[in-house]
């Protein structure tokens, strides 16, 4: 059951430093893929940097917002920026590892009830494609959570790290933004006191393999 931002623990991605950030946009990935470019004219895998990336969620809680965080496990990146239909990801999360503002709310959380992390320790993400958006891709994909596989749609949006040169991409950051029913996938404990929606913003930073 994953939500946009997380918990009041480490904060995965201050939007301060997305502002630092070079981000790909639409018309620089129109310009890819009207003009190839050898350099970018075939699917490149990326290796992700684990402990730089993260997943934040947050839902609606008691007339607040409930946040926590969890890591990114493992990610299976491969991007071509000459047709981006083409590109794939795979990323899993480690729900057991999930943390929220406080003790009992981490324990609530993980519960069968909820995340049920006891037998489901892991959250996975593998998409099915890739649709170019004005402010970068959308990511059609299933995930499974608790062991329930759905439909779920992620808004993609790509970062150079400052200082880039204007066509490099051998460093980047992704950050995928969506939404998802917990009751979809059985995580119903609490519906008095949670909302159904859970917001994800997940965190990838990746580097091109050699």
């Amino acid at each position: 059951m994953p939500a946009r931002p997380a918990i009041a623990a480490p904060s995965p991605i201050p939007a301060a430093l997305f502002a630092v950030l070079s981000p790909i946009s639409a018309a620089l990935l129109a310009a890819l893929l009207a003009m190839p470019d050898p350099a970018v004219a075939r699917p490149q895998p990326y290796r992700l940097d684990q402990a730089g990336s993260s997943v934040g969620f947050e839902a609606d809680a008691g007339g607040g917002v409930l946040r926590g965080t969890m890591p990114v496990r493992s990610a299976d990146i491969t991007l071509d920026l000459d047709r981006i239909a083409a590109s794939t990801v795979t990323v899993t999360l480690d729900a057991a590892k999930a943390r929220a503002a406080f003790p009992l709310a981490t324990e609530a959380m993980r519960g069968p009830n909820m995340l049920d992390t006891a037998r489901h320790p892991l959250i996975r993400f593998e998409s099915t494609g890739f649709t170019a958006t004005a402010s970068g891709a959308r990511v059609s994909g299933r995930i499974t959570v608790r062991g329930v596989t759905r439909d779920a749609s992620l808004e993609a949006t790509l970062f150079r790290p400052p200082g880039s040169e204007p066509g490099a991409h051998d460093r980047l950051s992704v950050l995928l933004t969506g939404s998802l029913s917990r009751a979809a996938f059985g995580a119903t404990g609490y519906a008095g006191l949670v909302g159904d929606e859970v917001r994800l913003r997940i965190v990838a930073r990746i580097e091109a393999a050699d």
